[in-house]
């Protein structure tokens, strides 16, 4: 009998299991395991131990277990009778799949019942050395990873023959139908719910390839097959376009209608604005009007005050003054009167009209008093000629009893107003 020392397998990643084709090793023999692998001793298709990566020596005192797996061989030779799988532990990546046949499903946005197709990848790695050798291996000689999905014409799972086919194909179907219509997705829109959908075929899958030491670490739905002939889908797809365009109408009205409100707001504002400047303007313009004039009025009065400081007289002598040129424009004369005039005895006439006239411009009594007092001496400020008359009466010089002024030519007192005696 042949006897061999060294224990391994280096072959092709497509192989998910390899069994060594030989069954009798010698004492002390080696086993090397790469990383990437995990050997199984098996015996009466019982797993007596496994050896993951890593260099072994087979010896009884270093793995007691194999003691029942010593039997003598020819020669004295000890020898181990065992069957060793090598179990390769590497993912298996972008492994196809699609449906060999049309979905049919219930579109809940529409209520119509249409067909469509799918299709992706996945990939594949052993989970459990130990399951995937008594569940799917047996007593062949190995595992393909052809013979888990399958190989057909398009390199997937469409037209294969893989032992779990059935199941995914089984798994897309069902479960692609379940969540468009537990998810209430518009078949339309289908393709931006491609991450929930593959996340969903995964765990589903996943529960049933973990009882033959399988696992999908990733699946992938990246295609939704539609069917554009179908006139159930024609109009699907139609009422999902005006449906869209309302919408897009409805929002587009909505959006002038707000442009309008806020335009309308502003508008309201601004003309507020303006009116508010305005008015501030206006005000501002009428109070500079009022400042300027009051202005030049205490500046006329300012420099008639000092007019009349530099000639030497008061504002009660020039008030007199413009008295006696109102009574002389009337017809007033020095005498008791005439039939060409009144007399400058009736002064006290005029005296009336004026403290009516104070009255109306706030003139006091006591500023209406002097001017009446000193009407007398109207005559003398225009050389004693009275209208009608050719010369003035001769009046002897007198004293006021009132005031004490002396020396007084003419009737009336020209400090106080006091008429002298006839």
């Amino acid at each position: 009998m042949e006897l061999i020392s060294v224990i391994k397998y280096e072959g092709s990643n497509e192989v998910l299991a390899h069994k060594h084709p030989k069954e009798d090793f010698n004492f002390g023999s080696q086993l090397i395991v790469h990383e990437t692998q995990e050997a199984l001793f098996f015996r009466d298709g019982r797993v007596y131990n496994i050896f993951r990566s890593g260099r072994y020596t087979l010896e009884t005192m270093n793995f007691p277990i194999l003691k029942d797996l010593i039997k003598l061989g020819t020669g004295g030779e000890n020898i181990f009778h065992a069957e060793v799988y090598f179990i390769n532990m590497v993912t298996q990546m972008g492994i196809k799949w699609g449906t060999d046949s049309k979905v049919r499903l219930f579109d809940p946005a529409s209520g119509l019942h249409i067909e469509i197709g799918a299709s992706g990848s996945f990939n594949l790695k052993v989970s459990d050395s130990g399951k995937l050798i008594l569940k799917l291996v047996g007593t062949n000689d190995g595992l393909l990873g052809s013979d888990i999905v399958g190989s057909g014409d398009d390199g997937g799972l469409s037209y294969g023959t893989g032992k779990f086919r059935a199941l995914v194909m089984n798994k897309v179907k069902s479960d692609i139908a379940r969540f468009i219509k537990e998810q209430n997705i518009n078949i339309l829109e289908i393709d931006s719910y491609l991450g929930g959908l593959s996340e969903a075929l995964r765990v589903d899958i996943n529960e049933t390839l973990d009882e033959y030491g399988l696992y999908m670490p990733e699946f992938y739905v990246t295609s939704i097959t539609l069917p554009d002939d179908d006139p159930n889908f024609i109009r699907l797809r139609q009422q999902f376009a005006d449906k869209t365009l309302k919408v897009r109408d409805e929002e587009i009205k909505k959006a002038e209608a707000e442009a309008a409100r806020e335009r309308k707001v502003f508008e309201a504002q601004t003309n507020a604005q303006l009116q508010m400047v305005g008015a501030q303007g206006e005000a501002e313009a009428l109070r500079i009007k009022a400042q300027a004039e009051a202005d030049a009025y205490k500046m006329q009065a300012e420099a008639e005050a000092v007019e009349m400081k530099m000639k030497g007289y008061t504002y009660q002598q020039e008030t007199a003054r413009e008295v006696g040129l109102e009574a002389m424009k009337n017809g007033i004369t020095g005498g008791s009167g005439s039939a060409g005039g009144a007399g400058i005895g009736d002064i006290a006439g005029l005296g009336v009209t004026l403290g009516a006239m104070g009255g109306v411009i706030n003139m006091t009594k006591d500023a209406l008093n002097p001017i009446m007092g000193t009407s007398a001496q109207v005559g003398q400020g225009f050389g004693d000629v009275i209208v009608g008359q050719t010369s003035s009466p001769v009046v002897s010089a007198w004293n006021c009893p009132n005031c004490g002024k002396t020396g007084i030519t003419s009737k009336f007192c020209p400090d106080c107003g006091t008429r002298g005696a006839e």
